[in-house]
This record gives C-alpha cells, structure tokens and sequence, in this order.
C-alpha cells in the first residue's frame, strides 16, 4: 500500500520536473482567461480509462465528468445530479461545441447491469445503472450492452432543453465514443453505416 502511495509522489515530482517546468506560462495564461475546452467527456470512473491520458491532453483541452458505467441520466430539474449539472455548465457556460460520451470493454458497471437480480437493487451501483435498463438485453456480450448504453445516454441528453437548443442551432456535436482495452482500439459510431469504425479512419 505504501509503495504505490508513494508511486503517486513520484508521478507527481516527475510531473513538475518535465511538464509543469515547460509549461508553467500556458497555466498561467488558463488562470488569467479562464478556461475554454473544446471537448466534454462523459467518461467512466474505471481507473484503465482516463481520457485526458488516452488522448494525450493538455490542461484546458478537455471539460471531464466521470461517473460509474459513464451515463447520461435523463434531465429532472428538481433532482441534484453531479452529472447534470456539469452538463449544463459544460455546455452552456463554457459553450463547449463536443460532448463525447465515452465507453469502454469490461466495464464492471455494465456487468453489474446485466447480472442483478430484483432482491440486489437496494444497492447504490444498482440504482444507478438502471437508468440504463433498456440497453440490457438477453445474450448480448457485456461490451454490445456497454456499446448500446451508448446510445441510451444520447437518448437521454435529449430530454436536457439546453442541448436541444444547442444541438437545433448546430452549436453541439453528440460524439459516441468505445474504447477497447484488449485491443487499445478508440472506436466511434457511425450513423452511416450504424456500427462503431476506427476513430483514425472516420478523422479526415
């Protein structure tokens, strides 16, 4: 235990010794103006998928939200919601013009999803990931369920009026994006052809 704590140390002084000593004007500046991403990410909490890491980030790139199985829960104004309320200031106040929502292979979340059972449901996780009920389905693979929670979540920004209005006014892209650990294959779905391609190959 102690040995990886001071892992994190380590990480951190080699962060300040390379980054942070090349990039002290840039922060700087982010101070200064305020911060103006180009991209949220709805992503999930696994620790084996950390966007800012998969994509190489650089501070103020990316706006990040992370929650168990990376869901969209669907708009309710009375209801706190962490994610929610970072969509609204994400996509409103920053008027950040991606919203990417990010999932990944063998999410534990997902599996979750697909195995409880009616006397599980009181726990938090649970609660949680029944938001997402309607991408579970009979002998599917834990990955196509994680693939079709997808698009149940970008069903679910469209009950939030903000990126209704976004989206009608072209100021907002909705991005599906499938990260696969095995293969460390980034992977966006294509409503051309309706299945999810290469990210290398869908970039112009």
């Amino acid at each position: 235990m102690k040995k990886r704590y001071l892992k994190l140390l380590a990480g951190y002084q080699k962060f300040k010794d390379t980054y942070l000593s090349a990039n002290m004007n840039h922060l700087a500046e982010l101070e200064k103006s305020g911060q103006k991403p180009f991209a949220m990410i709805v992503a999930c909490s696994d620790s084996r998928v950390d966007p800012a890491l998969l994509l190489q980030a650089d501070f103020g790139d990316l706006f990040v939200v992370r929650n168990v199985a990376n869901i969209v829960p669907e708009y309710n104004e009375t209801m706190f919601q962490s994610t929610a309320a970072a969509l609204q200031f994400g996509i409103n106040n920053l008027a950040i013009p991606h919203l990417i929502i990010l999932g990944h292979s063998s999410c534990a979340g997902i599996n979750n999803l697909m195995e409880v059972t009616n006397d599980q449901k009181s726990d938090a996780v649970s609660r949680w990931v029944a938001q997402i009920q309607s991408a579970r389905k009979e002998k599917i693979t834990v990955d196509d369920c994680a693939k079709r929670a997808l698009h149940v979540s970008r069903e679910h920004c469209m009950s939030y009026p903000w990126i209704v209005e976004k989206l009608k006014n072209n100021e907002l892209m909705i991005h599906l994006w499938f990260f696969s650990l095995t293969e460390g294959a980034l992977l966006t779905y294509c409503p051309e052809k309706k299945s999810y391609e290469p990210l290398t190959e869908i970039l112009p």
